[in-house]
């Protein structure tokens, strides 16, 4: 078994052979540093919520894989912090995502899909990622933060050049990198001198304000880096979901025709879909803060611990018939958004998001088909996504 080209090109089937052979192997990391990988579902999820698995570089040891290299003013963000720090950041994006809020943008959200449907058109073909499930989550995180139409056309070129990076253009990563350093730095500066009703601009505040009575403050790199992870990870994760979730819907006509007969099934069939192909392949690496066990394996301390979140869903130990998709099935206690204090903050936005982007197309299309067999995958041993989703679709005929 090629172990390396496997998890890249067919990681389910990878993630089952080492299920059942080495749960926790040493493998070569996304970028060729060693790390240890973890794949039963009681495992990862016991090491989700680990204090001594530390999401702090400083923690790594020499030579172990420290995920993507960013400037400090990218870098001071929520992936690589422990408590306090964590802590305190967390509080305060989290007045964000609340389920008032939240509830608040349901509206908005199916005013765009609803928007970007009728573009396409009563009948015909087009890639559902670039029509639909990309420009969806980058329009409602982008409004969220306060960021103008013209500045969003370059996000999915940037976090591409991130997640799946294009081995014949090395310097692509590092240019996007600057790239986004440079717009979230001009961005900020704009904001500064003209505030708005948006969470940039309180976030900002919080961090120009000359006190405050709980003590949560920002440093300038930390609102740079929040600014930026808020995005990256509010659009790129959404738009996985969705379209992960209608691939999953079309390659599977009775699941489909399930949610079709009862609509009021979507949001349980929304967990069942993040099980069955959640975005995230791996959670955040981590690095032993002391040695420790995990399975039966003694992982040294600093080394480089990589939990597969998809893996973990489809452990047969934990979810009956794991490998199908089954839109009745109660999916909770799935890890496809996380768990413990790393838990996604978004996870709400991005539930409602799918939800609704889901009920709009199926209410809006009475037949929709994959426009091809088997539509192409982003090579990425970080994230399971799709690079197009050819279908074509069809109006519903008006209820009488």
């Amino acid at each position: 078994m090629d172990l390396q080209g496997d998890l890249m090109k067919h990681p389910h089937d990878a993630y089952r052979h080492l299920r059942d052979t080495a749960p926790v192997q040493r493998i070569a990391g996304p970028t060729g540093e060693p790390a240890w990988l973890v794949t039963r579902y009681d495992d990862v999820r016991s090491a989700l919520s680990d204090p001594r698995l530390s999401l702090d570089k400083t923690n790594a040891a020499e030579g172990s894989y420290r995920g993507l290299s960013l400037p400090p003013a990218l870098d001071a963000n929520l992936l690589n912090m422990d408590p306090p720090d964590h802590t305190r950041m967390r509080k305060l994006v989290s007045r964000a995502f609340t389920p008032r809020r939240v509830d608040a943008l349901r509206a908005p959200i199916r005013r765009t899909a609803d928007g970007l449907l009728d573009v396409l058109g009563a009948e015909g073909r087009t890639d559902l990622i670039a029509a639909y499930a990309a420009p969806l989550p980058i329009t409602v995180i982008c409004d969220l933060l306060g960021i103008p139409d013209d500045h969003r056309k370059d996000f999915r070129a940037w976090t591409d050049a991130l997640i799946a990076p294009d081995p014949s253009r090395p310097q692509a990563a590092k240019q996007a990198v600057g790239a986004m350093l440079a717009f979230f730095t001009e961005l900020i500066a704009h904001k500064r001198r003209h505030p708005a009703d948006d969470l940039l601009s309180d976030l900002i505040t919080v961090r120009d304000s000359d006190s405050d009575s709980d003590g949560d403050r920002l440093s300038e790199d930390e609102l740079t880096s929040l600014a930026f992870l808020i995005l990256g990870a509010g659009y790129e994760n959404t738009v996985q979901l969705i379209g992960n979730a209608v691939h999953a819907l079309l390659s599977h006509p009775e699941q489909l025709a399930r949610l079709r007969k009862d609509p009021s099934k979507l949001p349980e069939a929304v967990e069942e879909l993040a099980r069955y192909e959640g975005p995230a392949l791996l959670a955040i690496r981590r690095f032993p803060t002391e040695d420790v066990t995990i399975g039966d394996v003694s992982v040294p301390a600093g080394e480089t611990v990589l939990l597969s979140l998809s893996a973990a869903n489809r452990d047969p130990a934990r979810f009956s018939h794991p490998e199908q998709l089954d839109v009745d099935r109660d999916a909770s206690g799935h890890l496809a958004l996380g768990h413990g204090i790393h838990y996604c903050l978004g996870a709400p936005l991005a539930r409602a998001e799918v939800e609704i982007a889901l009920a709009a197309l199926l209410e809006r299309f009475g037949s929709l088909a994959l426009a091809e067999p088997e539509p192409r995958w982003r090579p990425s041993l970080r994230a399971r996504g799709l690079l197009e989703l050819p279908v074509e679709y069809k109006t519903a005929p008006p209820r009488a």
